[in-house]
C-alpha cells in the first residue's frame, strides 16, 4: 500500500514546474477563502468552538491532504459531521468529541488496511440521498438556537425542536436580523461571483460592518487563541479506558460518516478532474488525520465536496493546493483573529442553514420523485426519518437493510414462460422436421433460483406432469443457491418418475457447475444437456422417429391422436 502511495506521488508530480505550482498557490488561496467561514461555522455548529473548526481545517489540509488517495481531496470540518458531534458534545462535552474522534481515526485506518474503500458502492443512491437530507435537517434544527437567539432543551435535534413548544420561543430580533442578512446575501449572490469571492465570506464581512455600526448586543465567536495547540485538547495518556464502550458507538458513527463522505467526495470530484480515487489510501489518510486532530484540539474531519470542487475549478494541479489552503488558514488564525472573534454566532448559523439547504442532493431527489420510483421514494423517506430520529449509523443500516429486503422481493419474482412446441411454431423459428413430434414443451426460466422462489418454481413445473419432453431453458438464470439446486433436483426427479423426459439448455457456466455438484446432470443424463432449445427439440424429434421405426410407438395411433 505504501509503494502504491509513492507511485501515485510520482505520477502526480511528473512534469511539475513553477507554472503548475503557481496554479496550486492561487487555487489553494481561493479554497482557503471558501473554507475560512465554513471552518468557523462548523466548529461552533459541532458544539465546540470556532477555533476548533479552524484547527481541524488546518491539520486536515496538511495531514489528510498530503496523504490523500487523490490529488484533489480537500478535508476539514463538514456540515454532515456536525450532526453527530453536537449530540456527542451535549452528552460528554468537548473531551467526548476528542475521544470518539481519535477512536474513529483508528477504525478508519483499519478500514483502509482491510481494503473497505469500495464499500460506498454497496449503499444505494436513494439511501445516501435520504441520509444526506436527514443530516441537513439535523444541522438546520441544531442552528435554530444561535439563529434566533433562544435556548432549547433535549439531547436529540428533534427533541430540542419540540422543546420550543414546551418552554416557549422568544426570538431576539437583533440576533435574527444579522442571521437573515447572511441568508439573503448567500442566496442572492451571483454564482459567477462565487468563483472569485465566496458568498459566505462576503455575508460575514457585511454582518461585521453592520454590527460594528449599530453595536448590537448579540453573542459572538469570542477569543480565538493564536496557537495550533488549543487549551482544550485530547491527552492520549489519559484516555478513559473504562468508558471504552460508551464512546465506541459514537466513534463508529463518526468513522462510518467520514468513510461515506470522503469516498462520495472522491467519486464525485474525481469525475470533474478525470482522476480515480484510491479509496483504501483515502481511508488511511482520513484515519491518521482524525487521530492527530484531537491532539491539537480539533473536531473530526472528512473530505468536503464543495471545497474539493472549488480546488479543481480554480485550477488546482496537485495535493499542494490543499496544503496551500491550510497555510492560508494558518495565517488567517494569526492575522485575522481580532476580526474573527467579533463574528456573531447568528451569522455563522445563517451560513450553516444555507449550507444545510444546499447539501441536499436536489438533482437526485427530483429525479426520484418526478419519475415516481415508489421504492426509491420509500428508501429515501425511511433513511431520512431514521437519520433524524435515530443514530446516523443505525439510519444507514436501516436504509441498506430495507434496500436488501426490496431486492429480495424483486428476486422472488422469477418469470416462468411455458411454450408448447408444434410444427407450425418450429417452422417459424427455422426448424423443419419430417415428423409430428411427441408432446414437447419448453419452460423459459428468467431470474435467480434461490430459497424464496423454489416453491413457485416447483408448483408451475409440476403442473406440466404428463408432458413427454420438458425442456428447461435456463439462459436467464444467472445464479442459484443450495435450496434452488435441491428444489430443482426434486422437481426433475418427480417428473422423470412420472415419465417426463427433462432436458436442459443454455445453462450458464456457474449454474452448470452447481447442477453437476447437485447430481442433477447425472439424473437427466449428459446427453440431455444442449446449447439451445432448438437443439433440444430436434434431438427429441429424432429420438421419437427412432422409437417409431423400432416399433416402440404405434405411429397410426399418434396420427389419429
Amino acid at each position: 500500500m505504501f509503494k502504491g502511495y509513492i507511485d501515485q506521488l510520482r505520477t502526480e508530480f511528473t512534469g511539475y514546474n513553477p507554472h503548475r505550482f503557481l496554479k496550486d498557490v492561487m487555487a489553494g488561496l481561493t479554497v482557503a477563502a471558501v473554507a475560512l467561514p465554513l471552518a468557523l461555522a462548523f466548529g461552533v455548529g459541532s458544539g465546540a468552538t470556532a477555533a476548533a473548526g479552524l484547527i481541524t481545517a488546518i491539520i486536515g489540509g496538511f495531514v489528510i491532504g498530503g496523504l490523500s488517495g487523490a490529488s484533489y481531496q480537500i478535508s476539514g470540518p463538514t456540515g454532515a459531521m456536525t450532526a453527530i458531534l453536537i449530540m456527542l458534545a451535549q452528552k460528554y462535552g468537548l473531551n467526548g468529541i476528542f475521544i470518539a474522534g481519535f477512536m474513529a481515526g483508528i477504525l478508519l485506518v483499519l478500514a483502509g488496511i482491510f481494503k473497505l474503500g469500495r464499500i460506498i458502492s454497496f449503499i444505494p443512491s436513494s439511501v445516501i440521498t435520504g441520509f444526506t437530507s436527514g443530516i441537513a435537517i439535523i444541522i438546520a434544527l441544531g442552528q435554530l438556537d444561535n439563529f434566533f437567539g433562544v435556548s432549547s432543551h433535549g439531547e436529540m435535534a428533534i427533541a430540542r425542536f419540540f422543546s420550543y413548544f414546551t418552554y416557549g420561543f422568544s426570538p431576539d430580533l437583533e440576533t435574527l436580523a444579522l442571521g437573515c442578512i447572511v441568508i439573503v446575501v448567500m442566496l442572492a449572490w451571483p454564482k459567477k461571483w462565487d468563483a472569485f469571492f465566496p458568498s459566505s465570506l462576503a455575508s460575514l464581512i457585511l454582518v461585521l460592518l453592520v454590527n460594528g455600526f449599530f453595536q448590537f448586543k448579540v453573542a459572538v465567536v469570542g477569543e480565538i487563541p493564536k496557537t495550533l495547540f488549543l487549551p482544550e485538547r485530547l491527552d492520549i495518556f489519559q484516555l478513559p479506558l473504562n468508558q471504552f464502550w460508551d464512546f465506541f458507538v459514537p466513534a463508529l458513527s463518526i468513522a462510518a460518516l467520514a468513510m461515506i463522505e470522503s469516498l462520495l467526495c472522491g467519486a464525485s470530484a474525481g469525475k470533474l478532474k478525470n482522476e480515480k480515487l484510491n479509496g483504501d489510501q483515502e481511508l488511511i489518510a482520513q484515519g491518521i488525520g482524525n487521530m492527530l486532530i484531537p491532539i491539537f484540539g480539533g473536531v473530526p474531519a472528512t473530505a468536503a465536496i464543495a471545497r474539493s470542487s472549488v480546488a479543481i475549478k480554480s485550477g488546482g494541479q496537485t495535493r499542494v493546493c490543499g496544503i496551500i489552503h491550510a497555510i492560508g488558514l494558518l495565517l488567517s488564525m494569526f492575522l485575522l483573529t481580532p476580526v474573527m472573534s467579533e463574528i456573531p454566532l447568528s451569522a455563522l448559523a445563517g451560513v450553516l442553514l444555507v449550507t444545510a439547504w444546499r447539501m441536499n442532493d436536489w438533482k437526485n431527489i427530483n429525479y426520484i420523485f418526478e419519475h415516481k420510483f415508489k421504492w426509491g421514494m420509500m428508501k429515501f423517506f425511511i433513511t431520512m426519518v431514521a437519520t433524524v430520529a435515530l443514530d446516523l449509523t443505525q439510519a444507514i443500516i436501516i436504509g441498506v437493510a430495507f434496500s436488501s429486503f426490496f431486492i429480495l422481493i424483486r428476486l422472488t419474482d422469477i418469470d416462468i414462460t411455458i411454450s408448447k412446441v408444434d410444427n407450425m411454431r418450429l417452422q417459424k423459428i427455422g426448424i423443419d422436421i419430417p415428423a409430428v413430434p411427441k408432446q414437447v414443451q419448453v419452460a423459459y426460466l428468467t431470474g435467480t433460483i434461490f430459497f424464496a422462489v423454489v416453491e413457485k418454481l416447483n408448483q408451475q413445473l409440476v403442473q406440466l406432469k404428463g408432458t413427454s419432453v420438458l425442456i428447461l431453458s435456463m439462459r436467464g438464470v444467472p445464479m442459484m443457491d443450495l435450496s434452488g439446486v435441491q428444489g430443482l433436483v426434486e422437481t426433475v426427479r418427480y417428473l422423470s418418475e412420472d415419465g417426463t423426459q427433462v432436458m436442459l439448455t443454455s445453462v450458464q457456466p456457474k449454474v452448470l457447475e452447481l447442477l453437476k455438484r447437485g447430481n442433477l446432470i447425472e439424473i437427466i443424463g449428459e446427453n440431455h444437456l444442449f446449447h439451445s432449445a432448438a437443439d433440444a427439440i430436434v434431438y427429441a424429434n429424432e429420438e421419437y422417429i427412432k422409437e417409431i421405426m423400432e416399433g416402440e410407438v404405434d405411429y397410426e395411433s399418434v396420427l389419429e391422436a
